[in-house]
């Protein structure tokens, strides 16, 4: 039987690099396509990557053919310059690219948002991922997995302001975090690739995953 194919949107960031890296280590897929602004160099035999801008997103139609599809696309207000673009990458381009896959026959999707995400929300932020959370759970994929991770630890190749000190501060007080608290306790970004690809496995399954949940999938694998 062929092993499947994986479709992944975000590769570079924290979350996405480490995922690759989980999927090649998975052995569940014959090959891995990441689908990029620009090139990243790499070199592993599993891995196609697709350079593409994506502002017109129709463009990679042709490519997205899979079974898995992996969105891990996120940016940062100082990045995306205003709240509208920030809009368009956080929440219109993972429900575009998930509704054209889903159009190419891709029966699975894992999409990372954040906890406390809400399309009532009041904060920017978890309103946006809110509302994509939303446009994902209302198209027909088999199996829809949406993880919510709290603060997230590891190593990113870009720093952000001010994130270093959240997560020393996370680091120092998760131990008192119990109870609805442990959902925000600080998480590393390989425990998030590790359940996102767990749960691709099972079948049927269209759920919300919070940050609590999320590591103690990660911890079965």
């Amino acid at each position: 039987m062929d092993k499947r194919t994986a479709l992944v949107f975000g590769s570079t960031g924290l979350i996405g690099n480490l995922l690759v890296e989980e999927l090649i280590r998975s052995q569940l897929y014959g090959r891995i396509k990441i689908f990029v602004r620009e090139s990243t160099g790499v070199s592993e035999s599993l891995v196609e990557e697709i350079v593409n801008d994506l502002k017109n997103p129709e463009s990679i139609v042709p490519f997205l053919n899979g079974n898995d599809l992996y969105i891990c696309l996120g940016t940062t207000i100082k990045k995306a310059g205003s709240v509208a673009n920030m809009e368009k990458i956080d929440r219109d381009l993972p429900v575009k690219v998930a509704e054209l896959a889903l159009r190419n026959g891709v029966k699975r999707i894992a999409v990372v948002s954040s906890v406390g995400a809400s399309a009532r929300s009041g904060n920017y932020y978890l309103r946006i991922k809110g509302e994509m959370e939303d446009g994902i759970l209302g198209l027909g994929f088999e199996n829809t997995a949406i993880l919510r991770p709290s603060l997230l630890l590891g190593e990113r190749k870009e720093k952000r302001a001010g994130e270093f000190v959240g997560k020393v501060v996370i680091k120092t007080i998760s131990p008192l975090m119990i109870g609805k608290l442990k959902r925000y306790r600080g998480i590393h970004g390989r425990d998030v690739a590790r359940a996102m690809i767990s749960l691709l496995q099972k079948g049927g399954e269209k759920k919300i995953y919070e940050s609590e949940e999320i590591r103690a999938l990660a911890d079965k694998n």
